[in-house]
């Protein structure tokens, strides 16, 4: 079991008129090798799911082992050895004033202010950055803040992943791309997950996306699993399923609009 939680919990502004409870009590089991993808409205405790498995918030209340070790307090910055993370913002994940060659140096672990990029670094950097095919490999001195979106996203995602992480968490991150370049950085997602065999974890707003990818679906409202979906069943839903089994679950319409997306 690469990743546990037992009765979750978080809440913030607890006693006052601002209370939310993004978290309720919620118990998960995450597979070696699972991909998983997440669905739900607006405020339903998706990314706060994910600050929680990396450290960004201390739960209030339960448990979390990765890889068998129990991180429940340990700090972000410890979990982030062995959890690679992407945002829904390209702008972060990268440092924009430093070169594609400094960035990815910094992210193999091989960043030094005082030592030049080795040879033999550079031409694996080059290697790996023309497998995305966004033509990085020409710019590997140019300033990371120079780059495209679709261009940073998939620079971060290279970065995440040059050493394997135990587990890749992707919280929208083809959500604030183009759809050409968005359907790229998924299939580029795609190849670098079954690659390296990554666990990854992936919250989207496009249901089509979050049928076509991975192998087990979640589905969150306010804070709580209201559906988890694989195998057989889950290769015949289609989105208006999806729609059905929201409503069925949480007992109520779905009425984001971004959800609809397929």
């Amino acid at each position: 079991m690469m990743l546990k939680l037992s009765h979750v919990s978080k809440t913030f502004n607890p006693g006052s008129v601002n209370e939310k409870k993004p978290l309720q009590d919620l118990s998960l089991e995450v597979a070696d090798g699972d991909f998983i993808t997440i669905i739900g409205a607006n405020g339903a405790g998706k990314s706060t799911l994910f600050n929680a498995i990396a450290g960004t918030y201390i739960v209030d209340e339960g448990h979390i082992v990765l890889d068998g070790k129990d991180v429940t307090l340990t700090p972000e910055h410890k979990r982030a050895r062995v959890i690679g993370r992407l945002f829904q913002d390209p702008m972060r994940g990268t440092a924009p004033g430093m070169t594609v060659e400094e960035n990815l140096a910094l992210a193999a672990g091989r960043g030094n202010w005082f030592l030049p990029v080795s040879r033999k670094d550079k031409a694996l950097f080059r290697e790996r950055v023309a497998l995305l095919r966004m033509g990085l490999e020409d710019r590997m001195q140019q300033s990371v803040g120079l780059l495209s979106g679709g261009q940073r996203q998939a620079l971060t995602l290279m970065m995440a992943t040059l050493n394997p992480p135990k587990l890749l968490l992707l919280d929208e991150h083809t959500a604030a791309l183009d759809p050409g370049t968005a359907e790229k950085v998924l299939e580029l997602t795609k190849s670098i997950v079954e690659e390296h065999h990554l666990t990854c974890m992936m919250i989207t707003h496009n249901m089509q996306s979050a049928l076509d990818l991975g192998n087990r679906t979640l589905m969150l409202n306010r804070g709580r699993i209201v559906m988890d979906t694989s195998g057989e069943e889950r290769s015949r839903l289609t989105v208006p399923d999806l729609l059905v089994k929201f409503k069925e679950a949480a007992g109520e319409e779905l009425d984001n609009d971004r959800m609809l997306l397929i």
